[in-house]
């Protein structure tokens, strides 16, 4: 199950307090001054990682803390350092200060790492206050605080191809095909909930990283359906697939599916409608002659004045030239970003 929200509690570790203490050996008089001073206190940091794509762990425990340092001791003994706390998101997790709704970090590339609560330094024990003429002192310093934060979560996948399009257009159907997720199936709208995750392998040095979204309706953008829940996973997709069912079972018209869509996307954002973007005309098998299928994408074609590519799942047709397709665009996006 996707969580692509969640609260938590960070904390840094406290730094230890510095010592007072005076060296008490036999036979040594006026030993002096032997506090030792505190240890620092562990630090917060923020990693994308990789095999983690849900903020679950996240939703059943709200307090992250790293360990404090301890407190220095006599005979020139130092504390030890408390323990760094590494925190392991979902590459595309935004980080947000939950009290001040300001974005402390985006952790929108693999291995980033980002420091969100440095620990504590540790106090200074009365040996740090030694001189020529302060040979006893008294004295020693507190470790510095713990840093405490409210953070909030919010992942947006990252991925290289989104397809898009109204309900039951066979965009799941079409992930299962071209990669090795399988996500729910069926004849029904709104099949998809979550958006879905795969891998396209093209060769050995190639691969592809492909979200299924699931369906929008008219009124997306404002929250109708799942509305704005999922449409926010699209802005990280680098290029777009539009899945136009070629006859749609509800008898609709496959012309005004896409401008739906494509209104719901500007609505949302102009980015969206800035990407580069893929018509892939699915279920071409209904269909039942070469000349239907034919009439058909020229019709389209002619009306949304745009190149249209045709796939089917069942049959496989066009499959492998859609994900060529993409990869030429993916390759080019990277490139200019």
């Amino acid at each position: 199950m996707l969580i692509d929200r969640a609260t938590i509690f960070v904390r840094s570790g406290k730094g230890g307090d510095g010592s007072v203490a005076f060296r008490r050996e036999k036979y040594i008089n006026k030993g002096g001054p032997s506090g030792g001073d505190g240890g620092n206190g562990g630090s917060v940091y923020l990693v994308a990682a990789p095999n983690v794509d849900t903020l679950l762990d996240f939703t059943g425990r709200h307090h992250w803390e790293a360990q404090d340092g301890e407190d220095g001791r006599a005979k020139q003994q130092h504390g030890a350092n408390g323990e760094d706390l590494v925190i392991n998101l979902p590459p595309g997790t935004l980080v947000y200060n939950d009290d001040t709704d300001e974005l402390i970090v985006d952790l929108d590339e693999m291995g980033k790492k980002h420091l969100i609560a440095q620990g504590g330094r540790g106090g200074f024990g009365n040996e740090h206050f030694k001189n020529a003429t302060n040979q006893t002192p008294r004295e020693a310093t507190p470790g510095e605080p713990s840093v405490e934060l409210n953070l909030r979560l919010e992942l947006k996948i990252i991925a290289d191809v989104g397809l898009v399009g109204l309900p039951n257009a066979g965009k799941s159907t079409l992930l299962s095909r071209i990669t090795r997720a399988r996500p729910k199936i069926a004849d029904y709208p709104f099949t998809t909930l979550e958006p879905n995750l795969g891998i396209a392998d093209l060769s050995p040095d190639r691969r592809l990283v492909i979200a299924d979204i699931p369906g929008l309706i008219e009124g997306a953008h404002e929250g109708a359906g799942l509305g704005t829940e999922f449409l926010r996973h699209i802005e990280r997709t680098r290029v777009l697939v539009h899945v136009l069912e070629i006859e749609p079972a509800d008898g609709s018209d496959p012309v005004q599916n896409y401008l739906t869509v494509r209104k719901e996307l500007a609505g949302y954002s102009k980015e969206l409608t800035d990407k580069p973007q893929v018509i892939a005309l699915s279920k071409m098998d209904l269909l039942a002659t070469d000349e239907d299928r034919a009439a058909a994408v020229e019709l389209i074609a002619g009306a949304i004045s745009r190149k249209i590519t045709t796939v089917s799942s069942v049959t496989g047709q066009g499959l492998r030239e859609l994900l060529e397709m993409c990869w030429e665009m993916v390759k080019v996006k990277t490139i200019d970003d």
